[in-house]
C-alpha cells in the first residue's frame, strides 16, 4: 500500500511539472491499479462460498489483464454512491450493473452496452400473483433508493397516483429478494437477470410481469476531455464482443438457468437431505479416480435417476447413472443397480466421452459438449456440430451447438446425417439440468479452494464505502 500511495504522490508531481498531464490511461497504467466501484450482487460483484464471482467482477478482471494492471474494488451501499464516485473521480469505472438511463447520463459517460435487461415485479409463490401493476396499489412494496427501479416507478406514479412505496438505502437487491422469499414484504422488483441468479437460493420467488422494457446495461465514467480510458473500454467490449468472450460469459451465468418448478426445487431438497448423504463418498471416490469434480458426478447422476439406485427407464437402462447394459459390459459393470459400480461406471464413461471431444476445444465447452454427448451419444453430436458448422456456427462452442441439436427430430436435418434421427431437445435440457443442480450443488458443497489467479487483473482486497 506504501509504495501505490508513493508512486501516486510521484506521478502527481511529474504531472504537476508538465504542461500536459499524462492522460488517464497511462496513469492508470503507471500506477499499476485500476479503481472500481460495484456493489454487493451475483451479477456484479459476489463473494460466495466459491470466492469471488459475478459478470461486472469478471469483465473488469479481463480488462485489467488487457491493461496489465492490478483492480482495487469499492463497494458501495447505494447507486448514488456508485455515480457520485465515478463522477469526482474516486473510481475510475463503476461496473455495477448500471441500467443505462437518460436522467443518468448528464452525471456520467456509459460505455458500450453489454447486456439488456427487463424490470420484474416479484412476489412470494404463496401469494395470487398480480396482472398488472393496479393489483398491488396500497401493497407492501420496496425497492432501492435511487435505482432504476424506483425511477420507473416515478414514472409508473403519473398514471397510478394511488402507488407508493418504500425506498431504501441501506438495503442491496437480495436482502429485498430474501424479504419477499420471509414474506415480510409483499413485492419488489428486480432487474430479470439478477432474479435469475437468485432463484436457486430463493426458489418462492417468482416474476408477476415486467415494469419496463428491455433496457441496456454498461459501465460508467467520468465526463471528461481526456477520452483515453473511455476508447479503452470502448474497444475492450468490441473486442470480446467480436471474439465471442463476452457470449461465453453470459452464458456461463445465465444460460443455464433452468425454471424449475417449485415441484422440482422441493424434490431436490428432500433427496439432499434424505438420498445424497449415504453416496457423497461413492461420489467422492469416483471422482478421485477420474479427476471429475464429485459434485458434478453428483448432478449427473441426480438428473439420470434422482439418486434412485433402482430407478429403471422404459429403454431398459437403469442405476443411479442410468447406464445401458452395453455400456455396462464396455465399462466392466457387472451390476448396475449397485450404487458404488454405477457411480465409478458412469465417472468412467464422461472421460470415454470426453476423450472424443476434438482437444482444441477448452473448458467450459468441452464439458458440455462431453454432457450432450453422454446423453445423446457422440454420433448425434457430431452431427449437430456438422449442422453447426453448416449454417455457419461454431461447432465448438456448446451455445451455437445447442441452438442446432432440436433439429435432429426435423427430416430435412436428420435424413442428410450420418445417424440419423434424434430427439435433440433433450440433450438440450439435459444439460441445462446438471448445470442447475451443479451449481446448487456447488452452493451447498462449498470447495473451499483456492483458484489459479492471472499474472494481472489481481483483485486488492475491496473495500467497503
Amino acid at each position: 500500500m506504501a509504495t501505490r500511495l508513493f508512486l501516486i504522490l510521484l506521478l502527481t508531481l511529474m504531472t504537476g511539472s508538465c504542461a500536459t498531464p499524462l492522460p488517464m490511461l497511462d496513469q492508470i497504467r503507471q500506477v499499476g491499479e485500476l479503481v472500481v466501484i460495484t456493489r454487493s450482487s451475483p451479477a456484479a460483484y459476489f463473494r460466495g462460498p466459491e470466492g469471488t464471482s459475478g459478470v461486472e467482477y469478471e469483465l473488469v478482471r479481463l480488462f485489467a489483464a488487457e491493461l496489465k494492471v492490478n483492480v482495487r474494488f469499492l463497494i458501495a451501499d447505494s447507486i448514488e454512491d456508485i455515480l457520485d464516485s465515478v463522477a469526482t473521480g474516486e473510481a475510475h469505472i463503476a461496473a455495477a450493473g448500471l441500467t443505462l438511463l437518460p436522467d443518468r447520463e448528464p452525471l456520467v459517460r456509459f460505455g458500450p452496452p453489454y447486456q439488456e435487461i427487463t424490470q420484474q415485479l416479484v412476489y412470494h409463490r404463496a401469494r395470487r400473483g398480480p396482472k398488472l401493476i393496479a393489483d398491488v396499489l396500497g401493497a407492501d412494496l420496496e425497492v432501492i433508493a435511487e435505482s432504476s427501479h424506483e425511477a420507473e416507478l416515478e414514472r409508473l406514479e403519473t398514471e397510478y397516483p394511488d402507488l407508493s412505496w418504500e425506498s431504501h438505502t441501506d438495503l442491496d437487491s437480495g436482502e429485498l429478494l430474501h424479504l419477499v422469499q420471509e414474506r415480510l414484504i409483499d413485492y419488489t422488483v428486480a432487474d430479470s437477470n439478477e432474479l435469475l441468479l437468485y432463484q436457486h437460493r430463493y426458489p418462492e420467488l417468482r416474476s408477476a410481469f415486467d415494469l419496463s422494457g428491455p433496457q441496456p446495461i454498461a459501465w460508467a465514467l467520468a465526463h471528461s476531455q481526456d477520452a483515453s480510458l473511455y476508447r479503452a473500454v470502448r474497444g475492450f467490449f468490441e473486442r470480446i464482443q467480436e471474439d465471442g468472450r463476452l457470449s461465453e460469459l453470459l452464458d456461463r451465468y445465465y444460460g443455464n438457468r433452468t425454471r424449475l418448478s417449485f415441484v422440482d426445487r422441493r424434490d431436490f431438497r428432500r433427496h439432499l437431505a434424505m438420498r445424497l448423504p449415504p453416496l457423497i463418498p461413492l461420489f467422492r471416490q469416483a471422482a478421485k479416480a477420474t479427476g471429475l469434480d464429485w459434485r458434478l458426478l453428483a448432478a449427473i447422476g441426480y438428473q439420470e435417476s434422482h439418486w434412485d439406485p433402482k430407478a429403471v427407464s422404459p429403454t431398459g437402462v437403469r442405476g443411479i447413472m442410468m447406464l445401458t447394459r452395453d455400456t455396462a459390459r464396455q465399462l466392466g459393470v457387472k451390476d448396475r443397480r449397485d450404487p458404488k459400480q454405477s457411480i465409478m461406471g458412469g465417472a468412467r464413461y464422461i472421460r470415454v466421452v470426453e476423450a472424443k471431444i476434438p482437444e482444441r476445444i477448452p473448458e467450459p465447452d468441452r464439458l458440455w459438449l462431453t454432457l450432450a454427448g453422454y446423453n445423446i451419444g457422440f454420433g448425434h453430436l457430431e452431427d449437430a456440430r456438422i449442422i453447426t458448422q453448416r449454417q455457419g456456427g461454431d461447432p465448438d462452442k456448446w451455445s451455437d451447438v445447442r441452438e442446432r441439436l432440436p433439429l435432429l427430430a426435423k427430416k430435412k436435418w436428420h435424413q442428410t446425417t450420418r445417424h440419423g434421427y434424434a430427439r435433440g431437445q433433450e440433450p438440450v435440457k439435459y444439460v441445462d439440468n446438471v448445470r442447475t443442480y451443479f451449481e446448487m450443488l456447488r452452493w451447498r458443497f462449498p470447495a473451499h479452494l483456492p483458484s489459479a489467479e492471472a499474472p494481472y487483473g489481481l483483485e486488492i482486497d475491496p473495500v467497503a464505502l
